[in-house]
């Protein structure tokens, strides 16, 4: 059954260099879960495409600095806490400290040595924690180890998109049109609330036939006030380097992850777009 073409899909993740192998997987796994209509499929795919970066980020980056650390993981970083230094540029120890539940308010169900890293963020939703993985992997008829491995597949990766959303009954929320709520019961608040409206119009109006994917623009050196997922150059690499990230030049995936972070912890709109509040407060 297809469901999807690949413009229409190119319009709602833009940046994907794989467009046609996702949209092979989406027009067959869709179906499963009763996602045939267009408020469905565009409430799904907008809040998928925000949480994964337009289905690039099947793994969640926590390649951090010390000065990021403590901005973003203020709870875990800072005077009469852990030394953040002793921790940046480690992302497997960070994850071991910041999701164990010994260290956590809400319990992930990562007890053993190492489940912080082993059951880091993954999939187009970013499942978390060994409990998320167990509840997950059982409909599968696999172990949460063997999951956290086909979570970095493009199969696993949107099985387990599907699964919280079949799980939650958001068919149902989806049918209504309200991305208010669909984002409250995914993310747990309104982060990026922004965004994944604009996601969810554009996919309407794609899968309505009323906008067509533009040809690919070239990307270029970032002007202020526009840095954004695409954009390259020194002002990028300034940028990386305030956040803490290994400053190549190139704003992709995990720059715009680490800057939404970076956004929400300090009370602007977490857009993933370096604009010019964003870049007065980081950049001064």
């Amino acid at each position: 059954m297809t469901l999807l073409t690949v413009d229409q899909l190119r319009v709602m993740i833009p940046t994907n260099k794989e467009v046609e192998a996702w949209c092979e997987e989406l027009n067959k796994a869709l179906p499963k879960y009763d996602i045939t209509t267009p408020q469905r499929i565009a409430g799904f795919i907008s809040q998928c495409a925000h949480e994964s970066m337009d289905f690039n980020a099947l793994s969640e980056n926590l390649n951090y600095r010390e000065e990021t650390l403590n901005k973003i993981f203020s709870r875990y970083f800072g005077p009469g806490k852990r030394n953040a230094a002793e921790y940046a540029r480690n992302p497997e120890k960070i994850a071991n400290y910041v999701y164990m539940d010994e260290f956590r308010t809400s319990k992930l169900g990562n007890t053993q040595p190492g489940d912080g890293w082993r059951f880091r963020g993954r999939g187009l939703k970013q499942l978390t924690g060994r409990d998320n993985y167990t509840r997950f992997a059982k409909d599968y008829d696999m172990t949460a180890e063997q999951a956290a491995e086909w979570l970095e597949t493009k199969e696993g990766a949107l099985a387990s998109a599907l699964w919280f959303w079949n799980t939650k009954n958001l068919n149902a929320v989806a049918d209504t049109g309200d991305v208010v709520r669909l984002t409250k019961i995914i993310n747990g608040g309104d982060i990026g609330l922004a965004d994944r409206q604009a996601r969810y119009t554009r996919a309407m109006a794609a899968l309505g036939g009323k906008i067509t994917a533009p040809a690919p623009a070239a990307a270029s050196e970032a002007t202020v006030g526009s840095m954004r997922r695409g954009s390259k150059g020194e002002g990028v690499k300034k940028l990386q380097a305030k956040l803490g990230l290994a400053a190549d030049g190139d704003f992709g995936p995990g720059t715009e992850a680490a800057l939404k972070k970076w956004q929400a912890a300090n009370g602007l709109t977490a857009d993933g777009v370096a604009g010019p509040k964003t870049l007065a407060k980081l950049l001064g």
